[in-house]
């Protein structure tokens, strides 16, 4: 017999009207509240959810592949990114008339297409990917990637593969696991992509499934890494005339420490990125080392909270520190889930200003609208991302705290003071809106009236300084590197091997975007957004 939708609530089912559909689809994904739910079935169900996000991610990189190598010209762009526009899919549409067909057939198509604003000509041309076969087998390969982790969450809900409640709190174990094989090995496999495929196609030399085994990285092969002689890996680096994709001006280093861009590409060096690559993932295979889990070794996540005390006698009586945090975190989804939406949405904020600030793709520097594409889509993802973090706060605050557990701690003290937390917020957005959109207005209006000498234009002054001891001279601050004989300078001077760092700096291809009046205004126009969304949320 077919059990009637939902099957997740027997009361739901039964319903006659409407709304067994309705009130069916609203909480599907309200595990909480469905028959026979438990604490353990609850974890175990996010858990299956986790790979039916990684199936979701698998399939539209999928897609993207797909679509550009079956309906874009991947292959006629490579030839010439500069000049020709990405094609992102063809345009299917009955009703478009003649006008539509003829506005919307562009980039060399015989019929209406889409341009690509969204950067993935680039990311793949800088990977190594060529031709539209690569495109394909990387459309299938995450195709396949996407059905194995729908696979393994289904796996992990059947009885002999369920984890256990004492498995999914075991944070020490989780945070080790994390660390060094997500963070830590997946950093280090990305290093080998870029060494073994991406820089040799950087430099001319074709690597494939078919030569990948027979093609050395380097030409010293694994000598130096065993006999503890790094630095040949750093030698000869390609020069700054170097053709992007070509062997014309190209070096041997895979791992190297030049700083500033490509000057052609007018992105990152893809031997820094790699050299980067590299450190970051042995540095989080050391740190999926530090917390104890079976073994004796490590730290105790509860015992370094509860270290976090301040010093008894401490004036003003600071309170209990992070006694019980631990139990609280542990305990809560919705903090978890507050804590990580909170962080990933700083995370892929820090991404939209980095991704324009210093590219890594090469060439997507000079397409301005793909920049300012990617730069908007990221700050409204990390919009979202904040949103559900105060919502999943305060969700953590109503429901899951307790004040027993908490007692005298950061978190009461917070709540304690919450008056003056909310008056000082106020305070400061009111000061940030009237001083910020007033500045505007002034500026805009004076302006507006031709006497644009009347501005009131404030230089940041602290940004610059920053700037400046890092070698930009155009502020005329007498400071660290950006002054001819100081100690800082006379140190950079001595390091071994070629460094482009100053001369980036200073350069047309400018690393650090040069400041003034307008970025003052904009940074505190992003900070009213800020504290207002705080102060309300």
């Amino acid at each position: 017999m077919a059990t009637k939708f939902p099957s997740f609530s027997q009361g739901l089912a039964q319903d006659p009207t409407t709304r067994r559909i309705w009130y069916g689809i609203a909480t599907a994904h309200d595990f909480e509240s469905h028959d026979g739910m438990t604490e353990e079935r609850l974890y175990e169900k996010l858990f299956a959810t986790h790979f039916g996000h990684l199936a979701i991610i698998g399939l539209w990189v999928s897609g993207n592949l797909f679509h550009v190598a079956w309906q874009g010209n991947f292959e006629q762009w490579v030839a010439d990114p500069l000049h020709v526009r990405p094609i992102a899919h063809a345009i299917w549409d009955p009703q478009f008339g003649q006008g539509a067909i003829d506005a919307f057939t562009q980039a060399g198509a015989s019929s209406p297409v889409d341009i690509a604003y969204s950067g993935v000509y680039h990311w793949w041309y800088t990977i190594g990917m060529r031709t539209n076969l690569e495109l394909y087998q990387g459309s299938l390969f995450m195709l396949i990637l996407s059905a194995w982790a729908l696979f393994a969450g289904w796996l992990h809900l059947q009885p002999k593969f369920r984890p256990s409640l004492a498995w999914f709190k075991n944070a020490e174990a989780r945070l080790n696991h994390h660390l060094a094989v997500l963070f830590g090995f997946s950093s280090i496999a990305w290093t080998g992509h870029l060494v073994h495929v991406a820089i040799p196609e950087a430099r001319g030399q074709h690597v494939g499934w078919d030569n990948f085994l027979s093609t050395l990285p380097h030409p010293a092969g694994l000598g130096p890494f065993f006999t503890g002689n790094w630095g040949v890996y750093a030698q000869d680096p390609d020069t700054l005339g170097q053709v992007f994709g070509t062997s014309e001006g190209a070096g041997t280093a895979i791992l190297t420490f030049l700083g500033g861009f490509h000057p052609q590409t007018e992105s990152l060096w893809l031997t820094d990125i790699a050299h980067h690559h590299l450190a970051i993932g042995v540095i989080f295979v050391i740190a999926g080392h530090m917390y104890r889990t079976n073994f004796g070794i490590g730290h105790s996540i509860k015992e370094i909270l509860e270290a976090h005390n301040p010093p008894s006698g401490t004036p003003g009586d600071l309170g209990a520190g992070h006694k019980g945090i631990f139990e609280t975190l542990n305990n809560s989804l919705h903090m978890e889930l507050g804590l990580a939406l909170a962080g990933l949405g700083v995370i892929t904020s820090l991404v939209a200003q980095h991704m324009y600030a210093m590219p890594s793709y090469a060439f997507i520097a000079r397409d301005y609208t793909t920049q300012a594409a990617l730069y908007t889509h990221h700050q409204y993802i990390a919009i979202f991302l904040m949103c559900g973090a105060f919502a999943h706060g305060a969700i953590f605050f109503v429901r899951d705290y307790d004040p027993a557990a908490n007692k005298n701690n950061v978190l009461a003290r917070m709540l304690e003071h919450k008056e003056a937390l909310i008056s000082h917020l106020s305070w400061a957005s009111l000061f940030l809106g009237f001083h910020t959109l007033g500045l505007y207005v002034h500026n805009d209006v004076v302006v507006a009236f031709g006497t644009p000498e009347k501005q009131i234009l404030v230089e940041p002054v602290f940004a610059q300084f920053i700037q400046a001891s890092h070698g930009k001279v155009m502020y005329g601050f007498d400071v660290l590197l950006a002054n001819a004989n100081s100690a800082a300078t006379m140190a950079s001077q001595n390091i071994p091997g070629p460094h482009y760092w100053l001369d980036a700096i200073n350069g047309n291809t400018d690393v650090f975007l040069p400041i003034g009046p307008g970025d003052f205004l904009v940074h505190h126009a992003i900070a009213l957004g800020l504290h207002t969304t705080t102060l309300i949320l």
